[in-house]
């Protein structure tokens, strides 16, 4: 069973969400922006993103009272298949599309929205709050190779530390999900055995432990299990007071998930993510003293074209407030900004969505 304490995050965020739209709803009511109601929008897809999502949804409705925005957390890959469905107005994804996979998505843009650190928690009776894990001994607990808490390989990182001698229970993602495509990038990054065996992806063919639904069933998971060892968003670790590891980095530094963390990564692969912001930032390099390993960027995915002259150009309206006004809130929760030139790289793709072939002024 979840913890109560997540269930009462989770209920918070939902019932955030649920305002949000509600309010939207009944004042738009007199305030028509679609010939006399409230112009709906509906978004699917990413976890990482989601506490955000609901603050940006909260934010974009009290000062556009006439638009209804819902949003379903239900993974990547889900959202990524709505959008090419086309039973949603947006996608967010933590993975962003190959060039390979986009001619059958029909026409999008895929926009960076913000970034941060995906959190690898455990559940460790008499461990102090922040462990410490080498990228080899990580790989080795999910590759299966590092089986017992008290392997030596695990006390070198944490010396002094008394370790107990439960057995590493692994907790994955069982959906298709942009954390596991994070997670698995860097693990791919960092382990000649790991990019060889399993691979980098939204769903892999995870070589031990048990599956989770969702962000959610993964902290279940954790909190009932004695020796686990998982990954979430940084927020849903917090949320839920899960203990945070400490990844050492290409510096040889351990450094705790962070978006400060993150913003050293961004900032390490500038260069890149000038020429294509789809551009991995994990494991930066060891120049990069504070930055955290395992970051990664979320996307919007977005039809370049709809029908609804109303729906696009309030669409349009809640991105452009997302990438400029909404990066402060993100700040706040554990998110990092987005840098200037992938705001500027945004606002050029945003300028490309047209209704009904025409451009969305």
């Amino acid at each position: 069973m979840v913890g109560t304490l997540f269930q009462r995050g989770l209920a918070l965020a939902s019932a955030a969400v649920l305002c949000s739209s509600l309010s939207a709803c009944n004042a738009g009511a007199g305030n028509a922006d679609n010939g006399g109601g409230a112009v709906r929008l509906s978004g699917a897809g990413s976890t990482f993103v989601y506490p955000v999502m609901t603050r940006w949804i909260q934010g974009f409705s009290q000062a556009h009272s006439g638009t209804q925005i819902n949003y379903q957390s239900i993974g990547s890959g889900g959202g990524i298949e709505q959008v090419k469905n086309r039973t949603v107005d947006f996608g967010a994804s933590d993975a962003a599309l190959p060039d390979d996979q986009l001619p059958a998505m029909g026409g999008v843009i895929q926009i960076p929205e913000t970034a941060g650190p995906v959190c690898i928690t455990y559940n460790l009776p008499g461990a102090p709050a922040a462990i410490q894990l080498s990228p080899e001994v990580l790989a080795g607990m999910f590759l299966g190779t590092v089986k017992s808490w008290n392997d030596p390989r695990v006390a070198k990182d944490n010396p002094g530390v008394k370790l107990p001698t439960l057995p590493v229970l692994v907790v994955h993602r069982a959906e298709s999900s942009g954390t596991t495509a994070i997670f698995t990038d860097y693990l791919s990054a960092v382990s000649p055995a790991w990019k060889s065996g399993v691979g980098a992806g939204k769903s892999v063919k995870w070589p031990v432990g048990l599956g989770g639904k969702g962000s959610e069933g993964v902290t279940g998971q954790l909190r009932q299990s004695p020796g686990a060892i998982g990954y979430v968003e940084l927020t849903y670790a917090e949320q839920n007071h899960l203990p945070e590891a400490k990844i050492r980095n290409a510096s040889g530094a351990y450094v705790a998930p962070t978006a400060a963390g993150t913003t050293a990564a961004i900032s390490a692969f500038s260069a890149q993510l000038a020429q294509d912001p789809r551009h991995s930032i994990v494991n930066p390099p060891a120049s990069t003293a504070d930055g955290y390993p395992i970051s990664g960027l979320t996307f919007l995915i977005i039809p370049k074209d709809g029908p609804d002259k109303a729906k696009r150009t309030a669409l349009k309206s809640f991105v452009e407030y997302v990438i400029n006004d909404g990066q402060s809130t993100a700040s706040g929760l554990n998110y990092a900004p987005l840098p200037d030139g992938v705001k500027q790289y945004d606002e050029s793709q945003l300028k490309t969505l047209t209704a009904a072939g025409q451009p969305i002024q």
